[in-house]
């Protein structure tokens, strides 16, 4: 996926989830630890966005994409927005994408723990 598909894959995930009553914070945070594509806000609660766009299934998809060594990065990532903000509670959901449709928009509440 090439930056720019990235970046436009980011952009439409936000739009679409400040459309499902999400709120964002801030997009494409970045730390020593790693990046997280949104930070949102579902209510009072503090969510972690991955995005993922893949063009076709032959390494299993946008979900299989989410390994647990990157897991691992977004979680470390994660903690130094929530020490840096004095907040606690979080969720890490993902947007998976096989194009650049809304049509296609699969969200995962919860898409893993830390």
């Amino acid at each position: 996926m090439s930056a720019k598909n990235g970046a436009a894959a980011e952009q439409l995930a936000a739009v679409w989830l400040q459309r499902q009553g999400l709120k964002l914070l801030t997009a494409n945070y970045r730390c020593r630890f790693g990046e997280i594509d949104l930070v949102m806000l579902d209510g009072k609660q503090t969510v972690f966005v991955e995005v993922r766009l893949r063009g076709n299934d032959a390494f299993g998809g946008a979900a299989a994409s989410i390994t647990r060594a990157k897991q691992q990065k977004l979680t470390r990532a994660a903690e130094h927005y929530l020490m840096l903000h004095g907040l606690t509670s979080c969720r890490f959901d993902a947007v998976l994408l096989d194009e650049l449709s809304a049509d296609k928009i699969v969200w995962l509440k919860n898409a893993f723990d830390a």
